[in-house]
């Protein structure tokens, strides 16, 4: 007989976008800025920096919101995926609770 403990289950996954910007698939070749905020930085001239380097790829809200996500690390990505789940349903709301 197998006395092994069960799985431990993973840890809940927090989504903090709406369904509407979860069910954007970004093209492949999207490519996040390069640039990283992990919390101890200027929320404004990280914002900024998001900004100019998304002026090169274009995109649209959704585009904006994922690729933002993408450029958070350490303390700010634990910052992120404790908002309340569905919470966030444009880039100019996801923009001013990162501000704040």
């Amino acid at each position: 007989m197998d006395e092994r403990a069960p799985p431990i289950p993973p840890r809940a996954r927090p989504m903090p976008f709406s369904q509407a910007i979860m069910d954007v698939v970004l093209p492949a070749t999207s490519m996040g800025p390069k640039v990283t905020f992990i919390g101890v930085e200027d929320p404004e001239a990280h914002l900024t920096a998001f900004h100019t380097q998304m002026m090169l790829t274009g995109g649209f809200d959704v585009v904006y919101c994922k690729l933002f996500m993408s450029t958070l690390a350490g303390a700010a990505l634990e910052w992120f995926v404790s908002l309340p789940d569905r919470h966030i349903t444009t880039f100019d709301q996801f923009s001013t609770l990162f501000r704040e």
